[in-house]
């Protein structure tokens, strides 16, 4: 089972994206192949956002899996998961 991150390690967005996806797909009790599937984005897109293996979801993926969750961009982001977040300077 994946081990849920501390509050402190929200301080990246990438986290912050891939903890979204996770805990939508466990509301909604699917996995992410099934997410995929839904929404028509790659089985190695969502990987590499889960494993981590990318940091900047693009914000046209994103729209992508709140479309095949039937929800809003608004309501992916309106989750404490954003709350907490530092600004990313680079």
């Amino acid at each position: 089972m994946a081990k849920s991150l501390n509050w402190r390690d929200y301080m990246n967005m990438g986290n912050a994206v891939k903890e979204r996806i996770l805990e939508l797909c466990r509301e909604r009790n699917i996995t992410i192949n099934k997410l995929g599937t839904m929404s028509g984005v790659t089985q190695s897109t969502i990987n590499n956002i889960i494993s981590g293996r990318n940091n900047s979801t693009t914000i046209s993926t994103i729209k992508k899996l709140c479309d095949g969750l039937d929800i809003s961009i608004i309501e992916f982001f309106s989750s404490k998961v954003f709350k907490d977040l530092e600004q990313e300077v680079e």
